[in-house]
């Protein structure tokens, strides 16, 4: 089974499509494939689908909704059963052995294919010990092959209850993550100038996020371009102050003064004053520790 879940659901097996068109049924297949392979209780099942309380007839109504996922499964079994089958494939494949009833609940048995969840997971983890190891080429490497797995949000054209909801939140901020250490591996290799484009477009849609905002104030810095980063800083000051009533970290406020002073500097030393470190990769050695580089 193919599970495509980072820009829109979409269930393939034997690369027949069994994502059901109305909403329903496709939220019930949604909620199967966040916690495929394994038991998904009736209970779960009936909050994302009636989060203000369950009406008569719920337990029916969402059995209607399995057969209707089971039938898709049966047709896209159908189609593709080869022409001289082994014995006992009709029995291994079937849509109850792949949409399984067990106590209290009701499982989607992936069969080990492809999903992209998972996937992006595993280059995550690369990218994450890469960057540990202090091998900034390869963190940038799999970590960049994780976002790439994303064609846009997670679960989109789904109308998600409270669990999918949470669920989505999940994803989103693994995403901010790998994209946040993505960027320093970047940076860490004296890509600054190649990001600049693409941050400016982050902060833009990410309007609080301090890492990404100081990752770009890093950038513009060693780009040359003060007064841009001194302007990103202000943008994002007050965005935290409209939407959450609180000013940046002390991180951030510490990076605001190093642009200021690199800025106010009339004769600037060969490396720039000391940035706050986590802002200023260090550990493929192309950049001094404490400088900007």
């Amino acid at each position: 089974m193919d599970v495509r879940i980072l820009g829109g659901l979409s269930v393939r097996e034997q690369g027949v499509s069994i994502t059901p068109t109305s909403a329903a049924p496709r939220q019930v297949l949604a909620l199967l494939t966040a916690s495929a392979d394994q038991v998904v209780p009736v209970t779960v099942l009936t909050e994302e689908l009636w989060p203000s309380g369950a009406p008569r007839g719920a337990r029916a109504e969402l059995q209607s909704y399995i057969a209707e996922l089971r039938t898709l499964i049966a047709s896209a079994l159908c189609g593709a059963a080869p022409a001289d089958p082994a014995p006992g494939w009709s029995d291994r494949r079937t849509a109850d052995a792949i949409l399984v009833s067990q106590p209290g609940g009701y499982r989607l048995d992936t069969g080990g294919g492809v999903n992209d969840v998972w996937q992006f997971e595993r280059a995550a983890g690369a990218g994450y010990r890469a960057m540990e190891a202090g091998d900034l080429p390869r963190a940038a490497l799999r970590l960049g092959e994780a976002l790439a797995l994303w064609r846009g949000e997670p679960y989109a054209g789904v109308a998600a209850g409270p669990r999918l909801r949470r669920e989505i939140e999940r994803l989103e901020a693994s995403r901010l993550s790998v994209l946040d250490q993505w960027v320093e591996a970047q940076l860490g290799l004296g890509r600054h100038a190649d990001l600049v484009s693409e941050l400016s477009g982050l902060v833009a849609r990410y309007r609080t996020n301090e890492p990404l905002h100081a990752h770009y104030m890093v950038a513009l810095l060693r780009c040359g371009q003060y007064d841009e980063a001194l302007t990103v800083y202000e943008r994002l000051r007050a965005a935290l102050k409209g939407e959450a009533g609180m000013e940046p970290s002390a991180r951030l406020r510490r990076l605001q003064r190093s642009v200021l002073t690199v800025r106010n500097t009339t004769v600037r030393p060969v490396y720039a004053p000391r940035i706050p470190a986590q802002y200023s990769p260090v550990r493929a050695g192309l950049v001094p520790a404490g400088s900007v580089g």
